[in-house]
């Protein structure tokens, strides 16, 4: 797997049974607190490789620091947030490199391993499939808000726990339960990766807006305004190719929101199979749902109330 189905991850076969997936990620602070934002842009950078189906063995910490303007220790808190998430989703990381630079981003270089004949890509969607998104959408129009002043701490805490919540157990579920397809949903919004994924799989998709779950109070702030520039260019790139039916424009801005460290957007074999998954996932804390179905057609998205 490489650039030319646009997939999450770089994939590349190392023998019978056995590929490594390869994926670099890397962000700019979203929240106030060091260590939290490292635990966040770690748990973003290594969700690529949990939406092929592999685990992650290992990462590289990719840095840039204003060295003038922030003290070391501060960076040291970003980088063991990061160790927090390496040891938590069971990786090692292995150093890293740093540069200058006047706005502080940090991410990683991530390798993993999967079994090629059960990866997952997101041109495996067919007509009949079930969508099922692990993660509630909202996180960038409350990271706007933080940037902003307009958050309130309950808000932001809700957002925290889902930007570090690792897609393991969502991918786990999803093999576990007959996944055709996924992909995380990040920065292009659900409808954007969504689309991605209908493109290349030759298929349309029917996406019910009221059961996607969203972050409670991120509605709210996007009603007055905290909408980030990402979200409204992914609604321009979407829309020529975006049915939005009876839905609500505050609606349809939700579903292009564009997230950091987001859910997996699955294909599931079945209904039968998309509430298996759910069911579990729930269970062990994720505010998962069944948003939808695949339908045959060539790369069109619909919306339902």
């Amino acid at each position: 797997m490489g650039l030319a189905t646009g997939d999450d991850a770089a994939v590349w076969r190392i023998g019978r049974g056995r590929a490594l997936v390869l994926t670099a990620d890397f962000i700019t602070p979203v929240v106030d607190d060091a260590r939290t934002w490292g635990r966040i842009a770690a748990t973003n950078s290594v969700s690529d490789v949990y939406a092929m189906g592999g685990r992650p063995l290992l990462a590289l910490n990719l840095v840039a620091w204003n060295s003038e303007e922030l003290s070391n220790d501060l960076l040291t808190e970003v980088l063991a947030g990061g160790e927090d998430t390496a040891r938590a989703c069971g990786f090692v990381v292995g150093g890293g490199h740093t540069v200058d630079d006047p706005e502080p981003k940090y991410g990683m270089a991530v390798v993993g391993e999967v079994d090629p004949s059960r990866m997952l890509t997101n041109s495996g969607l067919r007509p009949g499939n079930a969508l099922v998104l692990t993660k509630p959408l909202g996180t960038g129009i409350i990271s706007t808000a933080v940037k902003a002043g307009e958050a309130r701490d309950d808000v932001v805490d809700r957002a925290v726990v889902e930007m570090t919540r690792s897609n393991e157990a969502a991918a786990a579920a999803a093999m576990r339960h007959g996944a055709t397809a996924a992909t995380d949903v990040t920065g292009f919004g659900l409808l954007g990766h969504g689309l991605r994924m209908a493109q290349e799989s030759g298929v349309d998709l029917e996406i019910s807006a009221g059961e996607v779950p969203l972050i409670e109070g991120a509605r709210e702030l996007a009603a007055l305004g905290m909408v980030p520039g990402g979200t409204t260019r992914n609604l321009e790139w979407v829309s020529p190719h975006l049915g939005t039916g009876d839905v609500s424009d505050q609606s349809v801005t939700m579903l292009v929101d564009a997230q950091t460290s987001g859910g997996l957007l699955l294909g599931m074999v079945s209904q039968d199979a998309a509430l298996a998954s759910v069911t579990e996932l729930r269970l062990s804390g994720h505010e998962a749902a069944v948003i939808g179905q695949v339908t045959d057609g060539s790369g069109q998205i619909r919306l339902h109330a």
